[in-house]
């Protein structure tokens, strides 16, 4: 692990370089000098690169794994990104990225332990430390844990069973609430909340989600036992986001749209050129399992005037594979000109749109399979229903985080109820066992992550199965979002995991587990196990 480092003349144009990967945490040329630096400053730099690194790297990452992903036409050198042979090299920022990030965290959380007047900031960055860590253990299962985040003294740390750490992190989550429950003497945090501007109650339904979501996917593997506790503060009922100011300036545009659409410049995004619509994920919308015209027409470009967006099956490299717009992305902005598109509605609003850390959708979808698993008291269909209204309700969101005019989701909601009425994914009342119900949410939950959060449909197919898919020879590009040049040896063709980064072999050999391999190796709570 890194050792927590700083260069204090940074700090100034830490508004400037929040999506840089050089932080001014890691950057001190003499590590024997530490430089104090306030968790005022801390807290919303370490805020901001969870974000960039959620909203790129993991979503890159899982929506090439979950289908939401295909390979644009006109474009070569895709090697593992189609096979899924994926190496000690492949994904790597995932790993060093989420590690850097818990740095900051950590040092938050050992500048104010046992200071009174900075509990808040204890609080949140303890919180913040639960939602990374359980990134890393839903990619790659036993990660350094207890004698990581530890400078010199842990420069290689052993490695934490998997299952003991989710333990551990629900733990950290209840200390969390009970440090903001019982501050004396806090310190607000102001400016330095980008994410809920220092409303706690917000931090602690964060908080109670976060936890609620480890009780789930541990659900059934030894992790917990009896039911969980929570504070009366309850879950998330809206969306989390960070915005630290983004805007349309180089540097500071929001991570999701500098990705897949354009520069400040308005110069076009690589990568929301060479990444276009499975025809997989658009048949959850064109009427082939569901119609879904409310949310399809601000994802996909051109989908409002009935015009599917260029699409493919991943791994076709043929002359067959559609190439992007000329002119602009696959998904949905209200101008066609780059340098013009802000502004608008659905998954690309504009270069100062919020990031997601938690959608609204995916708070009460969970709440509603811990309803069906006897672990929260309510009603899962009402949860279900809410879920849905609150998907519709961030996409309708404008770049200013407010319902835009014209779009109204509760009415969106109850047609697109009304028009799938016949399907058992839509009606919860025709979703008979509890298996059924659980098919509908997870399905829910997938098309409300839809270009938002690629990272946790993948991990939510690899815990459920759903939404469901066929993998009968020869494969159809509408029943399975499978590559047709996998090269995976599982019954799925699908991979097992991501492996371990070449310097953990390096740097740590002591410790990095033996025999993981792409195909054959799950994290704990993954059902192929």
């Amino acid at each position: 692990m890194k050792r927590i480092r700083s260069q204090i003349y940074l700090l100034l144009l830490l508004l400037s370089t929040f999506t840089s990967c050089k932080k001014y945490l890691d950057v001190n040329e003499n590590p024997n000098s530490a430089t104090e630096v306030s968790p005022n400053l801390v807290l919303p730099q370490a805020l901001v690169y969870t974000a960039s690194t959620l909203g790129v790297s993991f979503h890159d990452y899982g929506s090439w794994q979950a289908g939401y992903f295909a390979n644009a036409g006109g474009f070569g050198g895709w090697g593992a990104t189609i096979t899924y042979d994926y190496t000690t090299g492949s994904f790597t920022g995932l790993w060093s990225s989420t590690y850097d990030n818990l740095e900051d965290y950590e040092y938050i959380l050992t500048t104010t332990d046992n200071n009174d007047t900075l509990a808040y900031f204890n609080a949140v960055a303890r919180i913040m430390k639960a939602f990374n860590f359980q990134l890393l253990v839903d990619e790659y299962n036993d990660v350094p844990y207890s004698e990581a985040l530890k400078g010199e003294g842990g420069l290689t740390p052993a490695y934490d069973n998997a299952k003991d750490i989710y333990a551990s992190l629900a733990n950290q989550l209840d200390q969390a609430v009970a440090t903001i429950n019982n501050a004396k003497f806090p310190n607000a945090l102001g400016t330095a909340d980008v994410v809920f501007g220092g409303n706690m109650t917000s931090w602690k339904k964060f908080a109670n989600t976060l936890k609620l979501k480890l009780w789930i996917r541990a659900f059934g593997e030894g992790v917990f036992t009896g039911t969980p506790t929570f504070t009366n503060d309850g879950f998330l009922t809206d969306d989390a986001l960070v915005n630290p100011g983004y805007a349309k300036q180089a540097g500071q545009q929001n991570p999701l749209w500098n990705t897949y659409h354009s520069s400040a410049t308005g110069a076009q995004a690589g990568s929301g050129r060479s990444r276009i619509p499975s025809y997989w994920i658009v048949t959850f919308y064109d009427g082939t399992k569901l119609e879904d015209f409310g949310r399809g027409d601000v994802i996909f470009r051109g989908f409002k005037n009935g015009v599917y967006p260029p699409r493919n099956q991943l791994g076709n490299t043929t002359s067959s594979a559609q190439a992007a717009p000329s002119d602009n992305t696959s998904w949905y902005t209200e101008a066609v000109n780059y340098a013009n598109s802000t502004n608008s509605v659905g998954v690309l609003k504009g270069p100062s749109q919020g990031q997601p850390l938690i959608l609204g959708a995916e708070s009460y979808l969970l709440q509603a399979e811990a309803v069906l698993k006897g672990l929260i008291p309510g009603n899962a269909k009402t949860l279900f229903e809410q879920g849905i209204t609150a998907s519709f309700n961030y996409l309708y969101k404008g770049v200013d985080g407010k319902l835009a005019t014209g779009y109204n989701p509760v009415t969106a909601a109850a047609d697109y109820l009304a028009i799938n009425s016949a399907s058992k994914l839509a009606n919860f009342d025709l979703a008979v066992t509890d298996e059924e119900k659980l098919e509908a949410i997870i399905t829910q939950k997938y098309i409300a992550f839809n270009m938002i959060d690629g990272r946790e449909a993948w991990a939510e197919f690899r815990r459920t199965g759903y939404p469901r898919i066929s993998n009968a020879l020869p494969l159809n590009q509408y029943a399975t979002f499978v590559s047709t040049v996998s090269s995976a040896t599982t019954t799925d063709k699908l991979p097992g995991r991501i492996l371990y980064p070449t310097n953990e072999f390096q740097l740590n050999p002591e410790f990095v587990p033996d025999g993981i391999t792409v195909f054959g190796s799950y994290v704990f709570w993954d059902r192929r196990n």
